[in-house]
């Protein structure tokens, strides 16, 4: 279970949901939102971005790494959420793909945490860490 405080979590939950309204989604109609919260208690969000070339595509999840690089997070990372569902109505519970797991996985490691991962549906949220996701992930201490 989270560490998260009460606040936190939900703070973190409602910013995943709010991003989900911001998604570029033409193609599928299925809005994803992602949140990011750093030990500093910095929160960025990101949300899905599709492409008529389809595997253009941008997750909510790599959006907000990128994001959260571009604006100098190197590590810290402590939380994640994200929801999705179509027309931007959370549904089903929405885990991180492959893809964004490793993106998620490279921030954390940069500033050796294990983030909690709160993957949230119309009805539950289920809560781990990271590593749970991604067991025994390659990172750059893999390249050393």
């Amino acid at each position: 279970m989270s560490a998260l405080s009460e606040q936190q979590r939900e703070a973190l939950i409602a910013a995943a949901r709010g991003a989900m309204h911001h998604a570029y989604a033409p193609y599928s109609n299925f809005r994803v939102g992602a949140a990011l919260l750093f030990a500093d208690g910095v929160m960025i969000t990101g949300s899905n971005v599709e492409n008529a070339s389809y595997g253009l595509s941008l997750c909510a999840e790599t959006v907000a790494c990128a994001a959260a690089m571009q604006a100098g997070h190197r590590g810290g990372l402590i939380a994640v959420a994200v929801a999705g569902g179509t027309g931007g109505v959370a549904g089903a519970v929405v885990t991180p793909c492959g893809r964004c797991r490793q993106m998620l996985s490279e921030l954390a490691q940069l500033g050796e945490t294990d983030p909690d991962i709160l993957c949230i549906g119309a009805h539950e949220i289920v809560d781990m860490p990271l590593s749970t996701l991604l067991p025994r992930a390659f990172g750059p201490a893999t390249l050393d």
